[in-house]
């Protein structure tokens, strides 16, 4: 009887997810900070540096998803029928988002199209989850927590539209010359006395104040808050998954070892 090795990386890809958590929820929080301050250079400096290390976790998923499309065990006969469709699908779908907004944010492209990549997948992964929780018999020894996992990332992928839209809805106020979040300055007016009636006094300009000029705050124009609520929903989500994946891997990690029970397979 021929001999087939085994490889178990699903360890590795738990790691893996966990790293997209916490770059996308740093970076996601470090992008709503920057709009909210007015400073969508800053935004997109901080999308720019982004893409280079969601790229390298991108590819290393999407090489990883492949094989195991490929090679995972799947025949019914030895007990792991459709592992490959359960473990690696989500995967890749994964692998995919995370370069599609690798490219985007190095061009400075559209976010929005990503983020219905990322809806779609997450729905996907949702459903995905639910219906290992489902199965009988299930995919995994742990399978209340591998549905947290699936939820956790199916979750921030749903979120990644609204929240990309606000994004470049941000961006596209800030070329227009309409900062979303505009710096608070103030409009002088002059002197009652000197100009008659308040209603037509003219405005001054700030520096060519007369010493009886009171100065009032200018009329500010921020981004709605739900707006600015879209924006961050998408790193909070994905903290949460985040944190989800990092007790996937601390629930699972003996058992991959061989060293304790309850691992998913």
């Amino acid at each position: 009887m021929a001999f087939t090795p085994f490889v178990d990386d699903l360890a590795l890809v738990e790691v893996l997810l966990v790293l997209v958590g916490a770059v996308l929820a740093y970076s996601g929080v470090r992008v709503w900070w920057a709009a909210r301050s007015g400073r969508p250079d800053e935004v997109r400096r901080v999308l720019r540096g982004t893409a280079i290390p969601i790229g390298i976790v991108g590819a290393t998923t999407l090489v990883i998803a492949l094989w195991g499309e490929m090679t995972w065990p799947f025949l019914t006969s030895d007990g792991m029928g459709g592992y490959n469709i359960f473990f690696f699908d989500p995967m890749l779908l994964c692998g995919f988002v995370l370069l599609a907004f690798a490219v985007s944010a190095l061009l400075s492209a559209k976010m929005q199209y990503v983020g219905v990549f990322a809806m779609v997948a997450g729905a996907a992964t949702i459903f995905y989850g639910w219906s290992g929780y489902t199965a009988n018999p299930q995919f995994t020894k742990e399978p209340f927590d591998t549905l947290l996992l699936y939820s956790g990332f199916g979750l921030a992928g749903l979120m990644a539209l609204p929240s990309s839209a606000a994004v470049d809805y941000y961006l596209a106020k800030a070329e227009a010359g309409a900062s979303a979040w505009a710096v608070s300055d103030s409009i002088t007016f002059t002197s009652p006395a000197r100009w008659g009636s308040r209603a037509v006094q003219p405005l001054v300009p700030p520096g060519n104040k007369t010493e009886d000029a009171p100065t009032v705050p200018a009329v500010v124009t921020r981004m709605p808050r739900v707006l600015q609520v879209l924006v961050l929903v998408f790193p909070v989500a994905m903290a949460l998954a985040g944190i989800a994946a990092l007790w996937f891997f601390g629930t699972t990690l003996p058992g991959h070892l061989g060293n304790g029970p309850g691992a998913a397979p």
